[in-house]
């Protein structure tokens, strides 16, 4: 059995096989063949680089891919997003948040970068030829925005307009520019298992009313749907009444119904919920086959909300969705479970993800 092969047709598909969620060499391909490719959040630009030559040093995803970057603003407002690593003998550049007062200054030998990454000037460079060259620069790497978040990816396999756009389409009424980080409801959960797992349990609403007795109560399971998108998809909860839905404006596609959250997932790690209240960002970094990392990241609109409807207690279904996986990972392990079926109406999203997941795995195989 190829492990990196789903039947297109969900009726007829079987999920990825348990031995996949077991299996180093799967993790370390996932390593290199989806996240080094995806595109990832810059946690915290928002917040700490907000005015020119401010900087942030940052990891790619740390503990996984421990890529040292470094993104800032130049004089001129300009953002970039960098290589942290002088071309000189390969020392760490900036170490702390804050102000490039002098441009980018290695602290081992001396060696300056202009703000863009282009090399400036170093002592003691009597002597050498064909210097400098386009391997003093610092290498530069994409990086895109939407609303007030940033990205960047090292090797996109897809753009960022294609990754972004329909959930800018379904939820561009809201002001998200005007959400504001909660560092009190924010935090970061370890769950004992594999990352795509985690995705996967994320991905359907088929558990929520085995699972979540409390979030099934604020939902209306019966009329609970997932829209497929190029690169992620939506799951839609619609409120079983009271007033806290969104206040869709005239002629949003889902304009007359009532609406209590929007779960955006986009491939492979990032989750955006979207409740009347503002949002829940959740990042799932992976940090071994058997331990995944998930940051949640609250930024709130209207507080006037918070405490009601289906985004009333995302730490409770934090944990209750915790347990259920940890049960999940050790259950694959069985000699005696092989792979499941996707339920059609319910697990549609699973399904994507599988699909897009064995595509990425098998670019390139040897």
């Amino acid at each position: 059995m190829d492990m990196y092969q789903i039947e297109s047709d969900i009726r007829r598909a079987a999920t990825l096989p348990g031995a996949f969620y077991q299996s180093a060499a799967a993790f370390e391909r996932c390593r290199e063949q989806v996240f080094a490719r995806s595109w990832q959040l810059i946690t915290g630009a928002e917040e700490t680089v907000r005015l020119p030559q401010d900087c942030l040093p940052f990891q790619f995803m740390d503990h996984f891919i421990e890529e040292p970057l470094l993104v800032l603003r130049d004089t001129q407002d300009q953002w970039h997003c960098l290589s942290n690593v002088c071309t000189h003998r390969g020392n760490i550049l900036i170490q702390h948040p804050g102000r490039l007062e002098r441009g980018i200054v290695c602290g081992y030998h001396g060696r300056r970068f202009h703000t863009d990454g282009r090399f400036a000037a170093m002592p003691e460079t009597e002597g050498m030829e064909n210097f400098p060259c386009a391997d003093d620069h610092l290498t530069r790497l994409p990086l895109q925005h939407w609303r007030q978040f940033a990205f960047t990816s090292l090797d996109p396999a897809f753009p960022f307009a294609d990754w972004i756009a329909d959930m800018e389409q379904k939820i561009g009424f809201l002001p998200v520019e005007q959400f504001r980080f909660d560092a009190s409801r924010s935090r970061d959960y370890l769950v004992k298992a594999n990352w795509a797992l985690y995705c996967d349990n994320y991905l359907e609403g088929f558990h929520i009313p085995f699972v979540h007795k409390s979030l099934a109560a604020a939902l209306d399971w019966g009329a609970y749907r997932t829209e497929l998108f190029s690169w992620g998809n939506c799951q839609v909860g619609i409120g079983r009444g009271g007033e806290d839905v969104f206040a869709l404006p005239p002629g949003h596609p889902d304009a007359g119904q009532a609406i209590a959250a929007y779960y955006f997932w986009l491939y492979p790690n990032i989750m955006f919920n979207f409740y009347p209240w503002g949002l829940s960002l959740n990042i799932v970094r992976p940090l071994q086959q058997d331990l995944t990392k998930v940051s949640f990241r609250a930024y709130v609109w209207d507080p006037a909300k918070l405490g009601a409807g289906a985004g009333a207690d995302v730490d409770l279904v934090e944990r209750e969705d915790e347990a259920v996986v940890e049960l999940v990972q050790r259950g694959t392990r069985s000699r005696f479970y092989k792979q499941g079926r996707f339920a059609p109406k319910h697990e549609r999203g699973v399904h994507q993800f599988h699909r897009l997941l064995a595509a990425s795995l098998q670019e390139n195989r040897p």
